[in-house]
């Protein structure tokens, strides 16, 4: 059995950080081991919320335990996601380091969370910087949306060669795989929801349908990461674990749709998102952009 840690916000009600990663992670055989960068009440898009963020040291602190039981060995990888305080990516680029010192092998999955289109950035410009000065490479993998995309490439993107060509700057800087989560390319029909996928010798393009909410659930990204991460530790493929994702949170999604539910239905879409009914293939553009592969 594969171990995460996983360390990104929660919430007490619905379905956000590591309330909307831990879980399904769990229900695709992994063992998680979730730590809060913040403790909400509720996600931030309710406009108010209860809680407060988790000291930076403290993450540190929480390691130290988990050292002390002589487990860090034992970590199969690391996935970081949503910062309250610039500290806490500090902490968390230091957990890396140590548990890639106890375990040479584990992997680091960045979702770099700093915002989204439309919204802008979100979080502290002490996050932002630190997330794109650093945290490139650190990671093995990167779960950007587009909006963090540009902001980490310092780059407009909006054609798809604009968003392989980011990719593969970013790959540069360390990374192993990018995983764009959300492509919102000029040319995009509007019911439909893009990803990307993109490592040193491959590229892979998916779509699936976009349900027409009022307001969009929270969680989607963090979703998105959980269970990629997820289906790489379990030895998929990239196109597997591409696909998977893409078939996964399409099922949680459609069962939220159905359900009018503002919350992402994780519960009742638990065995779809270990064994998804449907299947949305990638194209494959390998040899579009690595002809010499």
């Amino acid at each position: 059995m594969k171990t995460i840690l996983s360390i990104q916000s929660h919430v007490v009600y619905g379905h956000v950080g590591n309330s909307a990663a831990v879980f399904p992670m769990q229900r695709m055989g992994m063992n998680v081991w979730p730590v809060h960068t913040v403790q909400f009440s509720n996600h931030t898009q309710y406009g108010d919320w209860e809680g407060d963020a988790l000291p930076g040291r403290m993450i540190g602190s929480l390691v130290d335990g988990l050292e002390r039981r002589g487990q860090l060995a034992r970590c199969d990888a690391i996935l970081s996601g949503y910062l309250g305080e610039p500290e806490q990516a500090d902490e968390v680029l230091a957990v890396v380091r140590r548990v890639k010192e106890a375990n040479p092998r584990a992997v680091y999955l960045c979702d770099p969370v700093m915002g989204h289109p439309g919204k802008g950035c979100f979080v502290k410009p002490g996050i932002r910087d630190r997330m794109v000065a650093h945290m490139p490479g650190v990671a093995d993998v990167m779960t950007p949306n587009h909006f963090e995309l540009e902001m980490l490439t310092g780059s407009t993107v909006s054609t798809l060669d604009e968003a392989v060509a980011a990719c593969r700057a970013l790959l540069a800087r360390g990374p192993g795989i990018i995983l764009v989560k959300h492509l919102a390319l000029i040319d995009k029909p509007a019911d439909r929801f893009d990803m990307l996928a993109v490592s040193h010798d491959e590229v892979w393009l998916g779509s699936r349908p976009l349900y027409p909410f009022p307001s969009q659930p929270a969680g989607v990204g963090d979703l998105t990461s959980g269970v990629f991460l997820a289906s790489l530790l379990g030895g998929m493929t990239l196109r597997a674990a591409f696909e998977h994702t893409l078939s996964a949170v399409d099922r949680v999604l459609h069962q939220t749709h159905l359900c009018d539910s503002r919350e992402l239905e994780l519960i009742r879409a638990q065995d779809r998102i270990a064994a998804p009914d449907c299947h949305y293939p990638a194209l494959d553009l390998s040899a579009r952009f690595y002809p010499e592969g």
